[in-house]
């Protein structure tokens, strides 16, 4: 670990960087100004001004790895939407697909006549039979919810220390002390988030049968890889016992591949194992009772899937048929238009393929092998977790769960990397030191990311 620099050496640096965004971006800082008169903290999503920049970074068109600002500063992306890009930005097929469709209808609120065929290009490449469209992985993840609460009549869900599903409420828990608490910064949960949750430690073999025993839990949902409390790999054998033990107590288990689907064609727990894919490999055919997959799905479009066995999809029907009539508390009126459609469809045949992950990986496994270099050349016993295209860094080793991964976050270096960064030309995430690599990201580009954050640790 490196030691803390001086603090007014930190200081002079931080403000140093801070002010030569401030000069090289009058548009932006006008364009944020502007703004702030009509939305909220000057953005139209409240996460668009968590960057720790001085204001809001305006962008005017991307494509491929390439960004550029309202001040027509070009930049190599290495965020790419968090994963939204990740076969980067307007990927050809599917600037194609949406223009052919977007003349001939943008949403009708009926099956479009490509839904046969999708459905079946989706049964193939990931394995189960049955599947919805939503908007969103947290609409995704929000309705897996709510059929496995129906299906087994229980009303708690167990999530994993540090998760990210989304903003769906029973994921927004955290484990404290040994008890399931609200997360913190949550804005107005509409009950209270612990009443409907459990919390373990993600690899806690000890903790796992004993939350399930209980016979309250209606579902587990977990990534196979934790991705959003820095990476946080599956203990050799974790999956496995995971699979076993909600089968035993008759649970669900939902994963939700919305970032690992980096892994490969068909994600991390349904691949058949891509290079790149760490942790153990009985993750390979990890066979979930429902898988859900957002933002990337269909190649950036607003769009997620969640496919579930044939099992569970007898059980719903029989719940159908019995049920009441009156509205299900599921489904958007803009789900699953013709306009996603067509981008899944082209999406599924185009970037969802063995060719373009390995292009990915290719260049993934080339970062992170340069990430290695920077951190042992320097003596730092910092880490670098992969799942395929996904890298990530963090100080120390690497952590064995997410209280670990949390207790290791230094976010006032992160910001400060991010930052330089930007001023050199170069959009990783705003949080974390995370890092996707597209299909047609230049070699010399990872190079010159690398050199830079290189620069900045000697810098500091």
């Amino acid at each position: 670990m490196i030691s803390a620099p001086p603090a007014s050496t930190w200081s002079r640096l931080v403000e140093r960087e801070r002010q030569q965004f401030i000069e090289r971006r009058t548009r932006s800082r006008q364009l944020a100004e502007r703004a702030r008169a009509h939305w909220l903290s000057g953005v139209p999503m409240h996460w668009m001004a968590d960057w720790g920049t001085p204001f809001p970074l305006s962008f005017s068109a991307a494509e491929g790895t390439s960004l550029r600002d309202v001040d027509g500063i070009e930049y190599v992306d290495f965020c790419l939407g968090d994963t939204g890009a990740l076969f980067g930005h307007s990927p050809p097929a599917i600037a194609a697909a949406i223009t052919r469709q977007a003349a001939r209808g943008l949403t009708c609120m009926l099956p479009d006549e490509r839904v046969a065929a999708v459905g079946e290009a989706l049964a193939s490449r990931f394995g189960l039979p049955f599947w919805q469209v939503t908007q969103t992985a947290t609409e995704a993840n929000r309705a897996v919810l709510r059929w496995a609460r129906a299906l087994t009549g229980r009303p708690k869900v167990l999530v994993f220390q540090g998760c990210y599903h989304g903003t769906v409420d029973e994921t927004m828990v955290r484990l404290r002390a040994g008890r399931t608490v609200a997360r913190e910064g949550a804005i107005g949960p509409p009950f209270d988030n612990a009443a409907a949750a459990k919390v373990i430690e993600f690899n806690d073999f000890d903790a796992l049968e004993p939350a399930l025993a209980v016979g309250d839990v209606a579902a587990v949902i977990t990534e196979p890889v934790m991705t959003n409390i820095g990476m946080v790999l599956p203990a050799p054998g974790f999956l496995a016992a995971l699979r076993e033990l909600t089968r035993r107590y008759d649970v669900p288990l939902v994963i939700d591949e919305t970032h690992t689907i980096s892994s490969g064609p068909a994600g991390y727990a349904l691949g058949a194992g891509h290079a790149g894919t760490a942790g153990d490999a009985g993750a390979q055919g990890l066979a979930p009772d429902f898988w859900v997959c957002g933002k990337a799905i269909a190649g950036g479009l607003p769009c997620a899937v969640f496919g579930f066995t044939a099992e569970i999809e007898s059980r719903m029907r029989r719940l159908l048929r019995n049920r009441e009539t009156g509205h299900s508390g599921m489904g958007t009126t803009l789900a699953a238009n013709p306009l996603v459609f067509a981008a899944l469809e082209a999406a599924l045949a185009h970037l969802h393929t063995e060719a373009t992950h390995a292009a990915i990986d290719e260049r993934a496994r080339y970062l992170e092998q340069s990430l290695r270099k920077i951190f042992d050349v320097r003596g730092l016993d910092w880490h670098v977790s992969r799942v395929g295209a996904r890298l990530e860094f963090g100080f120390g080793p690497a952590p064995r769960n997410g209280s670990e991964a949390e207790a290791a976050m230094r976010p006032e270096y992160e910001h400060a990397l991010h930052l330089w960064l930007l001023n050199r030309g170069l959009l990783v995430t705003p949080f974390h030191n995370m890092m996707l690599t597209a299909p047609m990201l230049p070699t010399a580009a990872i190079d010159t990311l690398c050199h830079e954050i290189g620069a900045f640790i000697d810098a500091t």
